[in-house]
């Protein structure tokens, strides 16, 4: 039986390179261009037939989640026996269940898209890494097998790597209690959350920190980071808590705009460290910003689901 055969979305050349070269697979082929009125032309340039055929593509936004889905179609109708969508960054999380009349649940809408690709005669998985909502991985249809890759290790790494081994895991809120002590029982540390009271729509103000964080060094833990917004409310009540230092991780880095130059201004960060999982950690990454690679991880969990 033929090797995987590896393909990736545009954005994602970085990642389909990568999971080609640490297994050894075969990376295929994609021609592309783009006509003068915007439309996009894509041709599959190495032949799926009879492969086991591996797509890499987060949706980062609507453009790569319509190339992804684009791909998948005729690399499934060009006869790829069985199709695996490794989507590192699934985006539309924000949106995962409607809170007003008429809010559209992006996140089902788009999980329902990619369902309707064609079938391969072996079927379809998907493999998503550390879903902002466990929930996600459950709005697929049509028998698409759903594995949620956890990147614990990939944070726990990070932290050691950052802050050795005297350290408190702190997150940005009590939601993410639970996570965050997980990874502290791990590391053998303490764990510290904030406390948080809503103003006004989206508005809210630190209130109080769960632990002694005093004298300490802190890492703060978050699936994502967006503007940094959350993150550094988080940082300034752990800093007046009495914390000497402070870290952030993150396994999703989207930084949109100047989010993470703001970040960097802001001055409460020894280091910031975040996966590849999204092209714009990669674009960004340097000294202040660490991105570690989910190549490996993702290759262990496509060899243990074949």
């Amino acid at each position: 039986m033929p090797e995987p055969l590896v393909f990736s979305t545009a954005a994602y050349t970085y990642l389909g390179v990568d999971i080609a070269a640490g297994s050894g697979w075969e990376l295929g082929q994609i021609a592309r261009k783009t006509f003068p009125d915007g439309e996009h032309y894509l041709r599959v340039d190495t032949d799926p037939a009879d492969r086991d055929v591996i797509l890499v593509g987060g949706t980062v936004d609507d453009a790569s989640t319509l190339e992804l889905y684009d791909l998948a179609c005729g690399l499934v109708t060009g006869g790829a026996y069985r199709l695996r969508l490794v989507i590192p960054f699934y985006g539309y999380a924000t949106m995962e269940r409607s809170v007003r009349p008429g809010e559209i649940v992006t996140a089902k809408t788009r999980a329902r898209l990619l369902s309707s690709i064609p079938r391969a005669s072996r079927g379809t998985q998907v493999f998503m890494l550390d879903l902002h909502v466990d929930s996600i991985a459950h709005y697929f249809e049509g028998g698409v097998r759903t594995i949620h890759v956890y990147g614990k290790q990939l944070v726990t790494d990070a932290a050691r790597r950052i802050a050795g081994d005297d350290f408190t895991l702190a997150c940005t809120d009590a939601g993410r209690a639970k996570w965050v002590e997980s990874l502290a029982n791990d590391l053998g540390v303490d764990a510290a959350f904030v406390f948080k009271r809503r103003l006004e729509g989206n508005a809210t103000e630190v209130t109080g920190v769960s632990a002694q964080v005093s004298g300490k060094r802190v890492v703060i833990y978050d699936d994502m980071i967006r503007t940094g917004g959350s993150l550094m409310n988080a940082a300034i009540a752990y800093r007046e808590a009495g914390a000497v230092a402070i870290d952030a991780i993150a396994t999703h880095g989207l930084f949109p705009d100047d989010s993470l130059a703001k970040i960097r201004a802001s001055g409460l960060f020894g280091t910031i460290a975040t996966t590849d999982s999204h092209p714009r950690a990669v674009a960004l990454r340097d000294d202040y910003l660490q991105v570690a690679s989910i190549a490996g991880l993702l290759i262990e969990h496509l060899k243990s689901n074949r």
